[in-house]
């Protein structure tokens, strides 16, 4: 998909290259051009040339070149780009403004503040869509009311938080709120700052709330756990925490907030049974027990507590009031699937909730007397001091042979050779006219690029040393040479820009591939300690730097350098002395060069690594939309954005200061030259020729100080943008996961062909200097056995299936079917394993390509895969769109998917990470069954929370701490009187246990 985008872009960007290429090779040969067909045409007519109207003519074409043929095209230019701009800008001003005044959110008196009443609410994603989302509610939530939301995935539960935020539009009806409203999201969200930090979210400081908040949202292990305590830097949406880590924190910041109405989606999902039984308890129903609460989840064990219950189907309430009012069939489902706790265990779990309670508020507190730095997020590479030359070779390497580049560079010398000529010629033909009539002779020069043309008297040329041929005279004679040269110019300068720019766009494209590459094979690591702003930033800034503004100029560069050599060439001839001068005025300008450059190109570096925390910031901001608003923290975010904004903005003001101060010094110097020059003509020259001596003097000088200074110019723009190259090399040599397994190269064929997976003495760390996360695993899984996970959240439950897909290195020995995993090409391994991970990705494409990417399987299997896991009803074409990451989609339709294309791929080992824990039981028992039906004969591991998934497993792993305590049959491990097995599933009810063990039970004498 993004070779694909990119050769698009690419096809664009070639095209506005070439025409750059073109508009540059014009303004070297234009004005002679134009010169030349005028000259025809006055010799054609019967006149004769002479040094006063070639000059005049030279003069008036400079002048129509510059402002024509240089300052129109860069005007049309920068017209364009910028009428593009303001458009792209304009169309987004202009989208509609998210307004829906038939939600009335209003600040309430005491006595109605947490109310909500919903009134035939309909509403829709879509305006004037056929298909509604929500259909018909009618609802009234009284202040202080528990009120839980299920239904099938799909059903249309987030839909309703989503109205009640004004984030979906209603189209008929209304609603309205009474009070503040705090909202936790389903996926949690959470920027690049302290774990404080995530949780106050801008909100004061208050130690009590804080510790009290961090106590019911179950943080406090955690926080002991980490390094930096609650000051402990959350990396980009949260990576560097387990998904039970980012809920609980997500779930604390909603939390902390002082709201009337607390709106939770699913946050129990996420987290074991002990945890999700605390977070209940002690949070929901305890800590916010007097506000409005309106909870979404598929937990069904706790709708008992629940003072309504609203349950949705396509988008419909199918039924709304107490527990004991729902329909029988319901009750009977959810008796089962929640079973009901005695009495006595009830009061036994919340005293020894209450004494953690007390201990975790001390712990709470010591953490934060111990701890009172923030951790710091990992600085971006910055390179110090003068490009080296490598870069500049490196560069144009990437963009073609050896071969080619020195043919490239003898076409620049022979295409500045033939222009010279040019105006050799001209001066030459001038001086032979103006022989035949006068004795002193005049010779024209004048500048390549841009310069006026000048007229200075010589005396150099006695003898006609360009002698006609025989059979042509004078006059044709000087007419088809001159006629040569130009063409010879015109057919080089265009050859020569066409080839600069095809190296050019050929490096571009080479080192775009080769960091997109890196970036794809780069260790799991880089991309926890770097943000995808900072990613982004490379792809964004510096490949258009290289594709756009370097090719540029480059050639303008080399041009002006050559154009520079052969007016000190043509200078030489007529007055030689000219040339020390030069030198001395190349020296003066060269050491302000290096002195501006010693500051330029580390802004123009910093400038570069400040704009990469925009891009992630505006990434975050659009990620967690919902939550902002919810939490009215817009003006913060603003205020952030505003600040890193500024900071750019203030490098590259810095860096337009530094270029104009650069210039200013060079003006400068270039008046002081010319007027010190000047005066030493005037004092101490008074000789016959005087005259002519000066105007060769200033009009030599001029021309010199132009190219100069405009060499200048363009050499420091080059230098700046090869920042841009230099930051784009950097992620060209990132370390490889290949590299870091270099012995990983073997493909076994027909691998694995049983599934049999033995961990010995497995250590996994994700940094080399931090402790193993994983430790000492020990266990073998036998072919075709399902396993199920389980253990408290951040246990290692998600890093164990990391190091079976070799994330991170590990040490020990992971084997597959007696082959060490080590020894496997990373490639192959990893597309021998199928896996569902714990957040779904889904690609902006169409349906078939998120399930057969590789087009590889037929129209019914594909379909058939659907309908295993009950999502083909939802699905109307195989080309339907996915909207980016899935958001068409809800969070469980998004797992379920990513079950069907596992069930494609029909892998011999499958991984479920939390594969389920966004669909309702009764999906997830259809789900267990196709699992079990189509995988059959594979190899399967399964992290779960609900323990009613993995009780018919084969084995079960308990980890903890990073260590596997338990592994064996889920019948035998019940066995062990204080297991930790036997602890979660006590914890789940007396009902529930004793489920859940004749589950145990019958599967264990099945086998």
């Amino acid at each position: 998909m993004v070779e694909l985008s990119r050769k698009l872009e690419i096809k664009y960007i070639t095209k506005t290259s070439y025409i750059k290429a073109i508009s540059l090779a014009l303004m070297v040969y234009t004005e002679r051009f134009i010169l030349y067909i005028t000259l025809l045409a006055y010799v054609f007519i019967g006149h004769q040339l002479t040094s006063d109207v070639v000059f005049s003519m030279s003069q008036f074409i400079n002048i129509i070149q510059y402002y024509m043929c240089i300052m129109f095209p860069f005007a049309l230019s920068y017209y364009a780009e910028a009428r593009v701009t303001l458009k792209r800008i304009q169309d987004f001003l202009m989208l509609e403004d998210n307004i829906i005044p038939a939600i009335n959110n209003q600040i309430a008196s005491e006595d109605k503040a947490g109310l909500i009443t919903a009134v035939n609410a309909t509403a829709s994603w879509l305006p004037n869509p056929v298909v509604k989302t929500l259909l018909h509610l009618n609802f009234r939530i009284e202040p202080g009311t528990l009120c839980c939301v299920v239904g099938d995935v799909g059903a249309g539960k987030s839909s309703l938080l989503q109205m009640l935020l004004r984030e979906l539009p209603l189209v008929e009806g209304s609603v309205d709120i009474n009070g503040r409203i705090s909202y936790a999201s389903q996926e949690p969200w959470l920027f690049v700052s302290s774990v404080k930090n995530n949780i106050l979210f801008g909100q004061p400081y208050l130690k009590n709330r804080y510790n009290a908040v961090v106590d019911v949202c179950a943080l406090t292990r955690d926080f002991k756990q980490f390094l930096h305590g609650d000051k402990t830097l959350v990396g980009e949406r949260g990576v560097s925490l387990s998904g039970g880590q980012r809920a609980r924190i997500n779930l604390a910041r909603a939390v902390y907030v002082d709201a009337d109405i607390y709106l939770f989606d699913d946050p129990l999902s996420a987290v074991d049974t002990h945890v999700g039984k605390h977070l209940f308890e002690r949070c929901i129903k305890g800590y916010l027990e007097k506000t409005t609460r309106i909870l979404v989840t598929h937990q069904l064990q706790f709708l008992k507590e629940a003072d309504i219950i609203i349950v949705l189907n396509n988008g419909k309430i199918e039924s709304i009031g107490g527990y004991q009012d729902l329909p029988e069939d319901l009750l009977r489902k959810l008796k089962t699937e929640s079973g009901e706790e005695s009495r006595e265990n009830h009061e036994k779990v919340q005293q020894q909730m209450i004494q953690k309670s007390i201990t975790a508020l001390s712990i709470a507190s010591s953490l934060a007397e111990i701890e009172d730095e923030d951790q710091q997020e990992t600085q971006e590479l910055i390179e110090k001091g003068s490009l080296s030359a490598s870069l500049y070779v490196e560069y144009y390497k990437s963009g073609a042979s050896i071969c080619l580049l020195l043919f490239a560079s003898f076409l620049f010398i022979i295409a500045q050779l033939a222009s010279n000529g040019c105006d050799l010629w001209v001066a030459h033909w001038t001086f032979v006219e103006e022989s035949q009539v006068f004795k002193t002779t005049k010779i024209v020069t004048k500048s390549i690029h841009n310069d006026i043309p000048q007229t200075v008297h010589n005396s150099s040329f006695k003898e006609d040393i360009f002698e006609p041929i025989g059979f042509l005279s004078s006059q044709e004679y000087y007419i088809i040479v001159y006629s040569i040269f130009i063409f010879a110019s015109i057919l080089l300068n265009n050859v020569r820009s066409l080839m600069f720019f095809k190296i050019c766009m050929n490096a571009c494209i080479g080192l775009h591939n080769k960091m997109f590459s890196n970036v794809l094979k780069a260790p799991m690591r880089f991309f926890d300690t770097n943000p995808s702003g900072r990613i982004l930033n490379r792809f964004s800034k510096d490949i258009g730097a290289m594709d756009e503004i370097l090719p540029r100029a480059s050639l303008e560069a080399i041009q002006i350098f050559l154009v520079m050599i052969g007016i000190l060439g043509m200078v030489f001839i007529v007055s030689y002395w000219m040339i020390l001068v030069s030198v001395i005025l190349g020296a003066l300008f060269y050491y302000f060069r290096i002195v501006y450059l010693a500051s330029a190109q580390d802004i123009k570096r910093i400038e570069g690594i400040t704009k990469a925390p925009i891009f992630s910031h505006v990434s975050a901001t659009l990620y967690g939309i919902s939550t902002i608003r919810s939490s009215g923290a817009e003006t913060l975010v603003i205020q952030e954005f505003d600040t890193l904004q500024d900071q750019h903005t203030g490098c590259w003001y810095l860096f337009l200061a530094c270029s104009g101060a650069f210039g200013f010094y060079l003006d400068c110097i270039s008046t002081a030259f010319l007027l010190v020059l000047t005066f030493n003509f005037l004092l101490f020259d008074s000789g016959a020729d005087a005259s002519s001596n000066i105007g060769l003097a200033i009009s030599s000088g001029m021309i010199l100080l132009g190219m100069l200074q405009l060499g200048v110019r363009q050499t420091t723009e080059v230098t700046s943008n090869m920042t841009s190259v230099e930051r784009v090399m950097q992620y060209t040599k990132i370390q490889k996961e290949e590299e870091l397994n270099a012995a990983a190269r073997t493909k076994p064929s027909n691998w694995p062909s049983g599934g049999k997976i033995i961990f010995k003495n497995t250590y996994l760390r994700y940094n080399i200097d931090d402790p193993p996360v994983l430790k000492n695993l020990s266990m073998t899984i036998e072919s075709g056995e399902k396993v199920g996970i389980v253990g408290r959240t951040g246990a290692g439950k998600s890093t164990l299936i990391a190091s079976l897909f070799r994330l991170a290195p590990i040490e020990g020995t992971i084997a597959i079917d007696d082959i060490d995993t080590s020894s496997v090409d990373l490639e192959y391994l990893r597309s021998n394993i199928s896996i569902i991970p714990q957040e779904p990705v889904l690609f902006s494409a169409s349906i078939r390509y998120n399930l057969d990417p590789f087009n590889t399987a037929k129209d019914d299997v594909i379909w058939k895969a659907l309908a295993d896991v009950e999502l083909k009803r939802s699905v109307d074409s195989l080309d339907q769109a996915v909207s980016e990451g899935g958001s068409n989609f809800s969070a469980g339709q998004r797992q379920l998917i990513c079950l069907a294309r596992a069930i494609i791929r029909n892998n011999k080992v499958l991984v479920m990470d939390e594969a389920t824990a966004n669909v309702d039981p009764h999906t997830d028992s259809l789900i267990q069954k196709t699992i079990r039906d189509k995988f059959k004969a594979c190899t399967v591991l399964t992290i779960a929370h609900r323990l009613n998934t993995i009780m018919d497993c084969d084995k079960v792993l308990v980890m903890d701490m990073g260590e596997a305590v338990e592994f064996a049959p889920p019948h035998e491990l019940l066995q062990i009187p204080a297991g930790y097995f036997t602890k979660m599933v006590e914890q789940t009810g007396t009902v529930m246990e004793s489920h859940l063990r004749k589950i145990a039970e019958k599967a264990y004498f099945k086998k």
